[in-house]
C-alpha cells in the first residue's frame, strides 16, 4: 500500500538516504527542511512526480499544519543531533527536538501515524554486562539525549506512533556527517593515520544508515502490530568499546595507529550495551555489518577530502 508521507528534516544525514527509498516504493513524499547546512542532497529525486519539497522550519506550526493535513504518515527527522551541537545551541535543541514534536502531536489527528527516531543514548550509563532493553529505565545525560527522551514520551502517549531508539549510525550519505563515531574514527584512520582515544572502554551500539531506513520501512509495513512501542535499532554483534571499534577499523587500515590518553572526557557520557531482540522478534534483521560500513566509508573518503560534513 502506498502512503502520503511527510518527512521533516528530510534533507539531512538520515533523510537523504531514507526519502529516495520511500519514493522507490511508490510512496508520495513531501520533505520539509530549512537546508541549514546548504546541502543539495535531494537534488537527484526532484524529477520524481511523487516527491515534493517545502523550504521551511519544522517549528513553524502554521506550515506544518498545512503540509500534514492530508498526510497518512509523518516522520519527524528534523532535529539538532549530537551532544556538541546541542550544547552550543540549547534553545534551538529544546524548541526543535522537543517542542516541535509536541506541536506536531497536537496538530495531527489520532488516525495519522508518526514514526520517529530517538537515540539509545537515553540509557546514559548502563550496568557492566547488562543489556539495555526497552524496559530499562532511561537516564539521559546530555541535552540531546534528554530532549529526545521527552519527545519519545510525547509521541508514545498518542499510541498511533512508533519510536526507534537508534544506535550510533554510520555509513555514507548524500548529506554526510563526519562527527558520528564510526565515520569520524574511520576518517581519522584514512586522513591522519592515527587517533588518540580517551575513555576507550566506553561501549555503545552501532547501526548502518541504510538499515535505519529499512527499519522505518519495516515499521510502515508492520505498523498495526508495532504501534505504541519503542524499539532499539542496532547491530546485535556490535556492542563495542571505542578501542574495539578502532581495532575493527585497523583490520582494513593496517597502518592505523591507536593511542590511549589517560585524560579527556566525552560531552555525552554514554556507556552501555543494548539488546535489539524486540525489533528482531518482529522480523527485522540488519543487512549491513560494521565491516561493510567501514569498507564503504573508505571508498567514500577517497571522494571526501575536507571536514565540512559535520555537526560539530
Amino acid at each position: 500500500m502506498n502512503y502520503s508521507i511527510v518527512v521533516t528534516g528530510g534533507a539531512g544525514y538520515l533523510g537523504s538516504v531514507m526519502v529516495p527509498e520511500l519514493l522507490k516504493l511508490g510512496h508520495k513524499v513531501t520533505v520539509v527542511d530549512n537546508f541549514m547546512f546548504g546541502q543539495n542532497s535531494l537534488a537527484d529525486v526532484c524529477y520524481m512526480d511523487n516527491f515534493n519539497v517545502v523550504r521551511a522550519d519544522a517549528r513553524d506550526a502554521k506550515i506544518i499544519k498545512e503540509v500534514t493535513k492530508s498526510a497518512d504518515i509523518v516522520i519527524p527527522l528534523a532535529a539538532l543531533v549530537g551532544a556538541p551541537l546541542c550544547y552550543r545551541d540549547e534553545i534551538g535543541t529544546i524548541t526543535t527536538n522537543k517542542d516541535a514534536i509536541a506541536t506536531l502531536s497536537s496538530i495531527l489527528s489520532k488516525e495519522q501515524r508518526i514514526l520517529m527516531p530517538v537515540t539509545n543514548s537515553g540509557y546514559g550509563v548502563g550496568q557492566e554486562g547488562v543489556f539495555c532493553t526497552e524496559k530499562t529505565p532511561l537516564n539521559p545525560i546530555s541535552t540531546y539525549g534528554k530532549t529526545k527522551v521527552e519527545a519519545e514520551a510525547i509521541i508514545l502517549e498518542r499510541e498511533n506512533s512508533i519510536s526507534f531508539r537508534l544506535a550510533t549510525v554510520f555509513g555514507m550519505s548524500p548529506r554526510m556527517r563526519l562527527d558520528l563515531l564510526v565515520n569520524d574514527f574511520t576518517y581519522r584512520a584514512v586522513k591522519d593515520g592515527f587517533i588518540v582515544i580517551f575513555e576507550g572502554h566506553f561501549k555503545r551500539n552501532y547501526i548502518h544508515i541504510r538499515d535505519v531506513a529499512r527499519a522505518f520501512i519495516h515499521g510502515i509495513d508492520n505498523f498495526e502490530t508495532m504501534k505504541g512501542e519503542a524499539y532499539n535499532v542496532g547491530l546485535s554483534d556490535a556492542n563495542l568499546s571505542k578501542i574495539e571499534l578502532c581495532e575493527k577499523i585497523k583490520l582494513q587500515v593496517p597502518n592505523f595507529t591507536i593511542m590511549e590518553a589517560p585524560i579527556g572526557k566525552d560531552i555525552d557520557q554514554r556507556n552501555y550495551i543494548v539488546s535489539n531482540d524486540k525489533i528482531e522478534a518482529t522480523g527485522f534483521k540488519p543487512k549491513f555489518s560494521l565491516e561493510i560500513g567501514i569498507k564503504e566509508l573508505l571508498k567514500g573518503y577517497t571522494i571526501i577530502n575536507n571536514s565540512k560534513f559535520s555537526n560539530v
